[in-house]
């Protein structure tokens, strides 16, 4: 039975006691993170990754969940949607994932560790009925796989899918660590249709996000400039066309508390735009919030007429309070 989720002293951030519904983190009895909204009809669906990473581990992410909304404030736990044992060439990491409706089904893209045939992270996609699924492996093989981007440097540059329909109805999908790519998929919606194109922008580390807005497409990632910042911030970049080129818009978030990681989603949900973040400030018991112990948080979104984002500052309050437009 899915239960709506309430704020409870146990299940409190370290930084206080309960708090009111839409305060951060959202999510309070389990440690999640890399929060991937979708909208249908009038509910906002949320698909998380769950940490379950135990002392002295770095990541331990073995599932999928998936919560939804209908004001913003109370979440239905809809329970696990997918394991990373349901792709049966991945042997593990249920890293980050997005999913999207086409063609009359929900479709999930989701970064694992692929199987010691093709070494290296890899991006399947699964498919559902219904958005709280469950999802079954679409194709029985990766979509991509890293020997697909051999200028990588290491074995984890194929991760972090985030897909978008554009108006001609084209579907696409960008990825990546420290290169971004971008390739249009095919309306079957597990191969791809075309080359595989970088469009790293400054400063990109991973996370990308991809919306429209006002004619303008934004490419919003978790960055890291080496030489100012040991954690990930938010960054972000605008094109004419999904094909670029894009323009490098700046920074949009700080850091997150306690975490080294990031991870921005975008959704606009009954008439207002929403940025979904992660960061390591929830305690549950006696584990403290970590590297691989994050929580999802949210904060409002507002586009400037100029085609530029006003910075988010990160907030214990989140949605619980009005925003400041």
């Amino acid at each position: 039975m899915a239960a709506i989720m309430v704020a409870l002293p146990s299940h409190a951030p370290a930084q206080g006691p309960a708090a009111p519904p839409g305060a951060n983190p959202i999510i309070r009895d389990r440690f999640t993170a890399d929060p991937a909204p979708l909208v249908i009809g009038d509910r906002l669906y949320l698909y998380v990754g769950h940490d379950e990473a135990g002392p002295g581990e770095m990541f331990n992410m073995r599932e999928w969940l998936v919560y939804s909304t209908a004001d913003m404030r109370h979440w239905t736990d809809h329970g696990p949607i997918m394991a990373v044992t349901d792709f049966k060439w991945a042997k593990k990491d249920a890293w980050a994932a997005q999913a999207i409706a086409r063609n009359g089904r929900y479709w999930f893209y989701a970064a694992v560790e692929h199987d010691d045939t093709r070494p290296g992270k890899a991006i399947g996609v699964a498919v559902s009925d219904s958005p709280t699924g469950p999802f079954v492996d679409a194709r029985g093989s990766a979509l991509i796989t890293n020997a697909m981007t051999p200028k990588g440097t290491h074995s984890w540059e194929d991760i972090d899918p985030t897909v978008l329909t554009d108006d001609d109805g084209t579907t696409w999908i960008a990825w990546g660590n420290r290169q971004a790519y971008i390739a249009r998929l095919k309306p079957n919606m597990i191969e791809l249709d075309g080359p595989i194109t970088e469009i790293t922008p400054p400063h990109f580390e991973e996370g990308p996000w991809l919306h429209k807005h006002g004619g303008l497409y934004y490419l919003t990632y978790a960055s890291l400039d080496r030489t100012l910042h040991s954690d990930e911030r938010v960054s972000y970049a605008t094109a004419r066309s999904l094909r670029g080129p894009w323009t490098y818009r700046g920074e949009l978030t700080g850091s997150a508390r306690n975490s080294f990681t990031i991870h921005p989603g975008i959704a606009e949900f009954r008439g207002r735009w929403y940025l979904f973040l992660h960061n390591a400030a929830l305690r549950i018991g006696d584990r403290e919030g970590a590297l691989g112990r994050r929580a999802v948080t949210v904060e409002y979104l507002h586009h400037n007429r100029d085609g530029t984002l006003r910075p988010v500052v990160q907030t214990d309050a989140g949605v619980s309070v009005p925003p400041s437009d």
